[in-house]
């Protein structure tokens, strides 16, 4: 029988309270485990004393803003695409009440499977069945870009017009607010993407972190697309140009520094085969795809020069200079990636 647990970032007594009163067929005691944690939202593992298993999200410990780690729009976008057969976590339900946790939380149910986030884990799945399961991911990506916003009522997400302006204007007001040095790369690909921003054809859903890392995968297919924070509506383009841009090759990944590439392991379908599918299934064309992978990376850079910024300051605590290291490494080799594109 499960024991109830006490775990930083959960009352316990309280929420057991709330999933008696709100979730059907729950039994206590409930057993409460950190899953993922950090600067993003909080997700834990709930497991009841008949060993029902359910995942709980709450934003991160500490003064927050709402609008940045808001459970409710996480909460309804689940919802919402639920009855429509994209693969989500069935949503269970959403407390509001900050008396019972301090903050909002939502509760879905636990979906079983892997999530693939390096090539190691990525080299248990059979060769045989690599190519499915990569040619599934891209169709899942279809599936999600196929849904009208405003028919399961998610019209409202966000602007729908001028995504692209809008992430290029975004993201070269954060660069320039934490810039500790000049790095031609980064101002040279700004402005390309400014000067050349695609005439953006209707607006979808846009998952916004749509990788091999935020996918529960079961029996060689999609089982749930996780961690929603960032979806908003917007061109699917960059959907697919961030996915491209995380479907690494095997020469592509540098051994010993970057092991988060599943599809580096053979197997796989290519970039090429990827988009294919995307062209024949949606009927987009995808002739200037690469300007979406080069805002992809550029905007990386951008966050991680943010990140090398605010390490330098103190502000994220003590640091050692191989993470100070890491972060300004990225930054330039994401935006020469970035330029690489372009040209």
């Amino acid at each position: 029988m499960a024991e109830t647990t006490a775990v930083e970032g959960i009352h316990t007594d309280n929420v057991t309270a709330w999933f008696r009163e709100h979730i059907p067929g729950i039994t206590p005691p409930l057993a409460f485990s950190l899953m993922t944690g950090g600067r993003s939202n909080l997700t834990y593992l709930v497991v009841d004393a008949d060993r029902q298993a359910y995942v709980l999200r709450r934003p991160p410990l500490g003064q927050v803003l709402e609008s940045a780690h808001n459970m409710g729009r996480e909460f309804s976008i689940i919802s919402a695409l639920g009855p429509t057969g994209i693969p989500v976590a069935p949503a269970m339900g959403l407390c509001r009440d900050k008396s019972v946790n301090e903050a909002d939380f939502y509760v879905m149910r636990f979906v079983e499977g892997h999530v693939y986030s390096s090539s190691l884990q990525a080299a248990k799945i059979p060769r045989t069945q690599r190519r499915a399961l990569g040619l599934n991911v891209i169709e899942t990506l279809v599936r999600l870009h196929r849904i009208d916003p405003d028919a399961v009522g998610l019209g409202d997400l966000g602007k729908k017009e001028d995504y692209v302006a809008r992430q290029v204007h975004r993201w070269t007001k954060q660069y320039e607010n934490s810039k500790t040095e000049e790095i031609p790369e980064m101002e040279a690909v700004g402005r390309l993407l400014k000067d050349s921003i695609p005439v953006q054809v209707g607006a979808t859903i846009a998952h916004g972190d749509y990788r091999f890392g935020n996918l529960m995968v079961n029996d060689n297919r999609v089982a749930a697309i996780l961690d929603w924070e960032l979806c908003t509506l917007g061109d699917p383009l960059a959907d697919l140009g961030y996915l491209l841009n995380w479907w690494f090759r095997a020469d592509e990944v540098i051994p010993g520094e970057k092991d988060d590439a599943p599809t580096a392991v053979p197997g796989f379908p290519s970039r090429d085969e990827l988009l294919q599918y995307y062209a024949e299934h949606t009927g987009r064309d995808l002739s200037q795809i690469n300007y979406y992978r080069a805002l992809s990376h550029w905007r990386l850079a951008a966050i991680s020069q943010g990140v090398y910024r605010r390490y330098l300051e103190g502000v994220m605590g003590d640091t050692q200079d191989m993470v100070l290291s890491h972060y300004k490494n990225q930054v330039y080799k994401l935006s020469r990636l970035a330029l690489d594109i372009l040209k």
